[in-house]
């Protein structure tokens, strides 16, 4: 089956990792035909927007995006790309599998849970306004239906992934309005996942517990600035954001994409390390159906790390993007020729 997908390089080291991931996910045997769009300063140079009409329709008319790290001005300048991306396409579920990977020291090398983290409201929905001067007030969305959607998602994916437990993660002691809302709705979906067990944990105590004894954990939902917190903690545990793999899922699309920066004191010398978006380009070719590609390229990328001849700077090794790349490509195709 053909696939045509829409393909964003992004800043910095954007187009360098979503080059070498497009080599790999190619390397595959799947039949991709890659549609190329931009977003964010790029787009902005070009069109006078961080968000082309062209680059939404393109997204909503393939159903599935590749995407490579954005541009974010701290404090001024324009708004995030990223969060703009998920209103308008409502991509209302953001997926970090966290998993830690062979030959690389981290804490916890066992470590195997996925955070669910609701996309479009809580503070994230940007509600800001002076109050008076000196006085900034930020409102926090907690909506039912964005509540019970998320939930119901978290509980499919731990039906559909073998995964046993799954854990809400609030603050409802002291916001017992918001917080408990997002609580009601996560045990109230629940009831419909009798064989699956479900739980809840205080945002702080969670934290604690993640740094303390994270193995209790299998699937964390969270609202959405929680869900930004934790996933990053959880992503510390296993070695850093460059190992960190990200889906934006929702009924218009899915964008898949690398959560790290776009790191742009490296852009440009080749050495950037492109594992978390090919993790992200795994999870996406199990989302269009092609399993066997993506366990080919999963089982070659852990090769690789496994070897530990052909590993990033960033990980202690001297290998450049395409050194990297060319040894995942070199182990997919022997298994290909081995099978043939």
């Amino acid at each position: 089956m053909k696939h045509t997908i829409t393909l964003i390089p992004g800043d910095g080291i954007g187009p360098e990792i979503v080059a070498a991931t497009v080599r790999v996910v190619e390397a595959t045997g799947v039949d991709i035909e890659w549609e190329t769009q931009i977003l964010g300063a790029q787009a902005f140079e070009q069109v006078g927007t961080t968000l082309p009409d062209v680059t939404i329709e393109s997204i909503r008319k393939n159903k599935v995006a590749l995407k490579g790290p954005q541009m974010t001005p701290v404090g001024k300048g324009f708004t995030s790309v990223n969060v703009g991306l998920r209103k308008a396409l409502d991509l209302y579920a953001n997926v970090r599998p966290i998993k830690a990977m062979p030959n690389v020291k981290c804490r916890y090398p066992e470590l195997d849970l996925v955070i669910v983290r609701e996309n479009t409201e809580d503070l994230y929905a940007g509600l800001e306004h002076v109050v008076v001067p000196g006085v900034v007030e930020s409102l926090k969305i907690i909506t039912e239906k964005a509540s019970t959607r998320i939930a119901k998602y978290a509980f499919e994916y731990a039906r559909d992934n073998g995964r046993k437990k799954v854990t809400a993660v609030h603050k409802a002691n002291i916001m017992k309005l918001s917080d408990g809302l997002f609580l009601d709705c996560f045990y109230n979906v629940a009831k419909e996942f009798p064989e699956i067990e479900a739980d809840d944990k205080i945002i702080d105590n969670c934290c604690m517990q993640l740094v303390m004894r994270p193995e209790q954990f299998d699937v964390l939902v969270l609202e959405n600035l929680y869900g930004d917190i934790v996933s990053d903690l959880c992503a510390g545990l296993i070695g850093g954001l460059g190992l960190a793999p990200g889906a934006n899922i929702g009924e218009l699309g899915a964008v898949f994409e690398a959560v790290h920066g776009s790191a742009p004191d490296i852009a440009g010398q080749g050495i950037a390390n492109p594992t978390a978006l090919i993790l992200s380009a795994i999870q996406m070719l199990l989302h269009i159906g092609e399993r066997g590609a993506a366990e080919r390229l999963d089982r070659a990328l852990l090769a690789v790390f496994a070897d530990g001849e052909h590993i990033t700077r960033d990980l202690g090794g001297t290998a450049k993007t395409n050194e990297f790349a060319r040894a995942i490509e070199e182990k997919i195709v022997a298994e290909r020729s081995a099978a043939a």
